[in-house]
C-alpha cells in the first residue's frame, strides 16, 4: 500500500476540512443567536435540571461543547453566574454534544454527500456576500454544514487501507486483541488524539470510520469514543488560563464530570457495551456484524467494498454492496448511541451531586 507524503496531506487536509467546517457551523450559529443565547443562559441556571436543559439545548445548538463550556468559564470568570450553577449547564452541554455524532451517522453513510453539500455552498456564497450580518451568519452555518460533511466524505477515502498492508493491520490487530487492556489503550488513544485535535467529533469520525471498513471492532471503536469524552476538556482548560480561580474550578468541574463517568464506564465495560448492542440490535441492527464479515469474508472482496469499486451490475455484488452499507449503518448507529447513552446516565447520576463537585474542586 503506497502512502507518501502526499496521501498524508490528504489525510490532513480532510481533518482540516471536517474540523474547519465544524467550526464555521458553531461560529455561525452562535453569531446569529448573538446575545440571546448568553441572555438565556444567565437567567436559566437557577435551577439545576432547567441548567442542565439549558446546557443540551446550547449545545446541540452550536454543535460544540466545547464552544458552551468556555462560554460558561467565561460567565464564571465575569461572575454572571456561580460556581454552583455552572455544573449543571456543563453536564448538560456533554449531552448536547452527541447531536453532531447522530448527525455524521445518520447522514454519514445513508446519504450521497457530496450530492448535497456542493450545493448547499451555491446557496451559501449569495449569503456570505450579503450586506446584512444575519445573513452573513446563516451563510456561515451553511458552509460550514457543507464543508463537515465533505471532509468527511474526503477522511473516508484519505485514511490509509489497513488492510492493503499486512504489517500496518497486524499491529493494529495486535493491540485490539489484549483484551480489557486493549480498551484502555485505545480510550487512552482517544483521549490523546482529542486533546491533540480539540474536537470530541473528529475523533468520533475517525473512530465511525475505522469500525465501518472493518478494521477495528465496535468495542474497540467505543473505546476512542469513551476517551474523547475525557480529551474534550483540554479546550476550556486552556480557556480557563487567564481567568480567575472560580473559572478554573468550573473547567476542573468539567475535567472531574468527565473522568468519573469514563471511570465507572470501564469498570462495567463490557455489560455496557452489550447493553448498548441490544439496543442498537432491537432499533436499526447488530452493530457487531460488519467486523464479523471482515473477519470471515475474502480481504480483497471487503477492501473492493470499502473502495466502491464492486461491479454492481452483478446482482450478488449489488446485494453485497446493500448489505455492507446497512452494516455501516448499524456500526454508525450502535456508537452514537453509546456517546449518548453514556452521557445521559452520567448526567442523571452526577446531577445530584452538583454541590460535591462544587466542594471537589473547591478543596
Amino acid at each position: 500500500m503506497k502512502f507518501g507524503i502526499l496521501e498524508l496531506l490528504s489525510l490532513l487536509g480532510s481533518v482540516g476540512m471536517f474540523l474547519y467546517g465544524m467550526k464555521l457551523m458553531s461560529e455561525g450559529l452562535q453569531k446569529a443567536a448573538g446575545d440571546k443565547l448568553r441572555h438565556i443562559m444567565a437567567l436559566m441556571t437557577n435551577n439545576r435540571f432547567i441548567g442542565a436543559l439549558t446546557g443540551i439545548f446550547i449545545t446541540a445548538l452550536v454543535q460544540s461543547s466545547s464552544a458552551t463550556t468556555v462560554m460558561i468559564v467565561s460567565f464564571v470568570n465575569a461572575g454572571l453566574i456561580s460556581l454552583t450553577q455552572s455544573m449543571a449547564v456543563i453536564m448538560g452541554a456533554n449531552v448536547g454534544t452527541t447531536v453532531t455524532a447522530w448527525i455524521i451517522s445518520l447522514f454519514g453513510f445513508k446519504v450521497n454527500i457530496a450530492s448535497f453539500a456542493i450545493p448547499l455552498i451555491a446557496f451559501a456564497m449569495p449569503l456570505l456576500l450579503a450586506k446584512k450580518n444575519s445573513y452573513k451568519n446563516w451563510g456561515e452555518f451553511l458552509l460550514g454544514f457543507s464543508f463537515l460533511f465533505l471532509g468527511l466524505e474526503y477522511l473516508q477515502h484519505s485514511v490509509p487501507d489497513l488492510s492493503a498492508n499486512p504489517e500496518m493491520f497486524a499491529v493494529l490487530q495486535d493491540y485490539s486483541d489484549m483484551g480489557y487492556l486493549s480498551i484502555v489503550i485505545f480510550m487512552l488513544v482517544g483521549m490523546l488524539l482529542t486533546m491533540v485535535v480539540q474536537a470530541s467529533s473528529a475523533t468520533f469520525a475517525i473512530a465511525l470510520i475505522m469500525c465501518s471498513k472493518g478494521w477495528i471492532s465496535f468495542d474497540i471503536a467505543a473505546a476512542l469514543v469513551l476517551g474523547s469524552n475525557i480529551g474534550t476538556c483540554i479546550t476550556p482548560i486552556l480557556a480557563s488560563i487567564s481567568a480567575n480561580a472560580l473559572a478554573k474550578r468550573a473547567a476542573m468541574g468539567h475535567l472531574l464530570f468527565n473522568v468519573l463517568g469514563s471511570v465507572w464506564t470501564l469498570i462495567l465495560y463490557y455489560p455496557f457495551i452489550r447493553f448498548i448492542v441490544f439496543i442498537s440490535t432491537s432499533l436499526a441492527g447488530d452493530p457487531n456484524d460488519l467486523a464479523a464479515f471482515a473477519d470471515s469474508a475474502d480481504p480483497a472482496f471487503v477492501r473492493a467494498l470499502n473502495d466502491r469499486t464492486l461491479d454492481l451490475s452483478v446482482p450478488e455484488n449489488a446485494a453485497a454492496a446493500a448489505r455492507f452499507a446497512d452494516m455501516q449503518y448499524y456500526v454508525s448507529f450502535g456508537l452514537s448511541m453509546f456517546h449518548t447513552v453514556f452521557n445521559l446516565i452520567n448526567i442523571s447520576i452526577m446531577i445530584w451531586f452538583t454541590g460535591l463537585y462544587v466542594k471537589a474542586v473547591n478543596w
